[in-house]
């Protein structure tokens, strides 16, 4: 009988330490997890002030930071007596007045423009060689660093790809390593310009070159090493490829653009 009562003494006070421990590692726990569910709301995943936090933060210096904005859009028209034509596309198919079109290789003077109830775009079916268009805004340069990006809308046959094409305050033509293929019928497609890699063109032949800066990267290395895109006077679009004619088999159709980045006074 006396070791039948002290047995159940000792499973008595065990099953009080266990209780007593529990509460002591929950208590120590508990600020923990609180402060865990603090930091997922600073990186955004909260409410409240933790969340506006973590969205400052995420742009980059919080107020102080200069937000991207549209810096440049691209609308096409023609006059409704041409509707049915396909003409020579020209400075008046452009909507507005700010926007200067500029053509880089032969080709690119035989770009037409749609006809009928296709939407209003350039059509590159004549082009019987690579070209690039690009649009000077008579007001600003552009900053296209960060968050900046492009958005078009476009329409590919074959294997036909429409590229990104800037001009840099010194002079330079780049093209970018960006390819909108693949798309039957017109497509608005957006891309970031943030780590995309360029390649230098021939203003005169629109065809992509090598460069005493890009050589210093190595063996048949070509890309244009850290272009400076915080001042581009330029943007537009490439087609590197001769085009077949009208119909579909290898040809793009590019209609508006939109830039987003920051002004830059000239």
């Amino acid at each position: 009988m006396l070791r039948s009562v002290s047995v159940r003494s000792i499973l008595g006070f065990l099953t009080v330490l266990a209780l007593v421990c529990s509460a002591v590692v929950f208590a120590q726990q508990a600020p923990q997890g609180q402060a865990q569910g603090q930091g997922r709301g600073g990186r955004g995943g909260g409410a409240g002030a933790g969340a506006a936090a973590g969205g400052a933060g995420a742009r980059g210096g919080g107020a102080a930071a200069i937000p991207i904005s549209q810096v440049m859009k691209v609308e096409w028209t023609r006059p409704a007596a041409t509707v049915d034509q396909q003409l020579a596309v020209t400075q008046e198919n452009i909507v507005g007045t700010d926007l200067e079109m500029k053509f880089y290789g032969p080709a690119a003077k035989k770009m037409l423009t749609t006809n009928g109830n296709n939407p209003r775009a350039s059509f590159s079916g004549e082009c019987d060689g690579p070209f690039a268009i690009t649009y000077r805004h008579k007001g600003h340069a552009m900053d296209l660093t960060g968050a900046s990006k492009i958005r078009w809308e476009v329409r590919t046959s074959g294997y036909h790809v429409v590229r990104p094409v800037v001009k840099l305050a010194d002079g330079t033509l780049l093209v970018g390593e960006h390819a909108s293929e693949s798309t039957p019928i017109v497509a608005t497609i957006e891309f970031s310009l943030s780590g995309m890699r360029w390649i230098k063109m021939d203003p005169e032949r629109a065809v992509t070159v090598n460069s005493e800066q890009a050589r210093g990267g190595g063996v048949n290395e070509v890309w244009y090493r850290n272009p400076d895109l915080s001042k581009v006077e330029e943007v537009g679009f490439a087609d590197l490829i001769p085009a077949t004619g009208h119909g579909v088999g290898g040809l793009v159709v590019v209609g508006g653009i939109e830039v987003y980045g920051k002004p830059v006074p000239r």
